[in-house]
């Protein structure tokens, strides 16, 4: 068994190991990654040949974790590991992407690398080091591969930046993003920031690039003591040069033309586009009429492939040149912009969000704490009070087809605009949130419309947001060993997917507060990096005026049908009380007024939350807890319940849970013989005061009598003699006998 063991160490000391050779030899290539106690075990397997047609890369990326791997048993019915859920997804996704873009591009093979978290104390994040893992897996395979990458997360805290930070850490920090990289280009950036400027991302890549450098030379030294730096040799695609040259010749100057003519319209730019190839095809069939139908279909095959080359070029070269993009605009004008809230009038916020050809409906959703998410991943369990959902049907797109369900896409778009807005939820804020997007038309940046589709529902919802974010997407041409090149506000999705750089951001008028980056171009410099940024911040100005001249603030009240809430807090030791034996006080509130009753602990305190279809219903129920919760004050009236008739007074309940004795003498001025005497019997309401509560025995001394008028002449009995000090039970000692 030949295990190789190398090991690299992050700025602050701390060391992650890869060790292969050990376990899952009979893949392609396998690692098992230690950090401290977080262990994970990456694997990759490629097939031999690549499925007949296929002209892409078949690279499927899945990351599990085990419920094993902290020491609990999974929730459900079957109490076992089922679909991935979010997390797992976006994790997959984070390292798909820095991976995919780095197979040769006539590579087709399937390609599957999973990772699977086998041990975690909850203290280091396994998801900054499933790329890292993923990619040493790749260097131990000899998968056709160009470089090594590796993932870190970055995050500011104090004003510092940590390196992979730990859990703890992590919840101090005001920036939280996900760098993956080469050793020479930063490759894909995700994270989140608390309206941080600029200049601090900027300076947070630096840092993440100068921590990946080490980890992608550990990989080169690692594939070469294998022998696994040759790679395998392979032929997944037929060419013909002559075609490709013949493609060119024919095609370029037509596909230059309807770039410049700069058609606001998508579709009709696609059938223009479509046309020229469609037209080659034909020509070519005529011209070479010896092909048979299945050696004609291999070459319209290699048209395809070879226009595609074509019609990029030429979208390009229009840019670089003359600087006009394929709908006619410069390089930094945004599409034309128009917004509307309350569209719908039943949902509690609505708004319709429209920039070109790109339209979001959100709406929002406000509940109570019943409405939370409960998050059960295997490092964590707690709760969500905003939700945003994001989907993309077909129809958005024009495309004739199906929807089913939501797939990585969805989720992957949904978390970044969760990410842009969360933080503007007050803290405090006493509702459940969920904002769903519906993508309506869609080319380019659909994310980015949810953003702003979504602060306009929240605000028409009423929900007090601290600020109202933008986002827009910048994009790039910039052509190997060229110094030229454009940056592109507002990418279409051709420009997307043409182009060498889709960089996302949202932000406030102060800062930013997500951002998602793919690069598919070498070289980028931190001097294109910030002009991105930059160029980026005056686009989401723009938008956030357009915000705001739609809607300047969030209503000042909740529509007629939002269900109200009232929240407060009472002392923790009467929380027992609220909800009573079995839940019996607080099912009964409920049961009384309507209202809906949700009580937690939380920093020593019990926080109590009431919903109510109307006022009425939450007033009665917040007298009830108050009632509950309130201590007795001398000197105050209250209320009282007769419990119960005894011959030297009766028993009465002045507050819920609080009993006392009126004391025959304390009903009325007269002398009574007996309570019935003054006409009370139990389940009667009687007015009390409250005049004395006894601090040794904590018993209430009330009375009724005080409440009404003295009887003129009125004279208070004399107060009975004390007893003379004695003995045991008050008696005096006896006299000494005489003898």
């Amino acid at each position: 068994m030949n295990v190789i063991t190398k090991t690299v160490s992050l700025p602050d000391g701390r060391t992650i190991s890869i060790e292969t050779g050990k376990v899952a030899k009979q893949t392609d290539g396998s690692v098992v990654l230690r950090m401290g106690n977080t262990v994970l075990l990456a694997t990759v397997c490629a097939a031999k040949d690549a499925v007949p047609g296929t002209d892409f890369m078949p690279l499927q990326v899945d990351y599990k974790e085990q419920y094993s791997a902290a020491g609990r048993f999974p929730g459900g019915f079957t109490k076992r590991e089922g679909k991935s859920g979010d997390n797992e997804i976006l994790t997959s996704r984070l390292v798909d992407r820095v991976l995919r873009p780095l197979f040769p591009s006539n590579y087709h093979a399937e390609v599957y690398v999973q990772i699977m978290l086998l041990s975690a104390d909850g203290v280091d994040q396994p998801d900054a080091l499933a790329g890292f893992a993923a990619s040493a897996a790749m260097a131990c395979s000899d998968i056709p591969f160009e470089c090594p990458i590796s993932e870190v997360r970055v995050a500011r805290i104090n004003g510092e930046y940590v390196v992979n930070p730990t859990f703890d850490q992590l919840k101090e920090a005001d920036m939280d993003i996900m760098v993956g990289a080469t050793e020479e280009n930063i490759m894909m950036v995700e994270g989140e920031m608390d309206e941080v400027p600029e200049s601090a991302l900027l300076e947070a890549l630096k840092v993440a690039h100068e921590a990946i450098k080490p980890m992608c030379q550990l990989q080169k030294e690692l594939s070469k003591e294998l022998g696994t730096d040759v790679k395998r040799e392979y032929d997944d695609e037929v060419n013909d040069e002559e075609l490709r040259q013949q493609v060119k010749d024919e095609c370029y100057k037509p596909a230059y033309a309807i770039a410049e003519a700069g058609d606001h319209d998508k579709h009709q730019r696609e059938d223009a586009f479509t046309e020229i190839r469609e037209g080659f095809k034909e020509r070519y069939a005529a011209a070479h009429p010896e092909l048979s139908p299945e050696e004609l279909e291999e070459k319209n095959a290699m048209v395809d492939r070879y226009y595609h080359d074509v019609e990029r070029d030429a979208m390009r070269r229009c840019i670089l040149d003359e600087g006009k993009r394929l709908d006619g605009r410069k390089t930094t004008d945004i599409r034309p912009i128009w917004c509307e809230v309350s569209p719908l009038p039943m949902p509690h916020g609505s708004a319709i969000f429209t920039r070109g050809e790109t339209q979001a409906l959100a709406t929002a959703t406000l509940g109570t704490k019943l409405d939370e998410k409960m998050v059960d991943d295997v490092l964590d369990k707690s709760y969500m009070r905003f939700l945003l959902h994001y989907n993309f049907p077909p129809f958005s797109t024009g495309e004739a087809k199906a929807q089913r369900g939501v797939g990585r896409r969805e989720i992957g778009h949904g978390h970044l605009a969760w990410r842009a807005l969360k933080g503007q939820i007050p803290a405090d804020y006493p509702y459940t949130v969920r904002v769903v997007s519906d993508i309506l038309e869609s080319n380019g940046s659909s994310s980015m419309a949810t953003v702003c589709a979504g602060t306009l529902a929240l605000m028409d919802a009423g929900v007090p947001i601290k600020a109202p974010v933008s986002g827009i997407a910048m994009g790039l041409i910039k052509n190997p060993g060229e110094d030229k090149y454009a940056i592109l506000s507002d990418i279409l999705g051709d420009e997307d997917h043409l182009g060498d750089m889709d960089f996302k951001t949202t932000g406030t008028a102060k800062g930013l507060t997500a951002t998602q980056m793919d690069i598919k171009c070498d070289g980028l410099s931190y001097e294109i990096l910030e002009k991105a940024l930059n160029q980026a911040k005056q686009a989401r100005e723009h938008i956030l005026g357009k915000i705001l001249e739609t809607m300047p603030a969030p209503r000042p009240e909740l529509k007629p049908h939002v269900p109200r809430i009232e929240a407060f807090e009472i002392p923790k030791e009467f929380i027992g009380a609220v909800i009573g034996p079995g839940g019996k006080i607080i099912q009964g509130m409920q049961e009384d007024t309507g209202a809906t009753i949700t009580i937690d602990e939380e920093d020593g305190v019990g926080k109590i939350q009431v919903s109510g279809p109307n006022k009425e219903s939450i007033d009665a129920a917040v007298a009830k807890i108050r009632a509950i919760v309130a201590i007795p004050e001398v000197g105050e009236v209250y209320d009282a319940k007769v419990v119960s008739i005894m011959p030297y007074g009766c028993f009465v309940e002045f507050m819920p849970g609080k009993e006392g004795l009126l004391h025959i003498s304390e009903i009325a001025w007269k002398r009574l013989e007996s309570v019935e005497e003054a006409g009370i019997k139990e389940g009667d309401t009687i007015k009390v005061k409250l005049l004395e509560i006894d601090d040794k025995t904590g018993k209430f001394r009330l009375s009724h009598r005080v409440l009404e008028e003295k009887p003129e002449g009125w004279e208070e009995r004399p107060a009975r003699r004390p007893r003379r000090e004695g003995g045991e039970g008050g008696h005096a000692p006896r006299r000494p006998r005489r003898d």
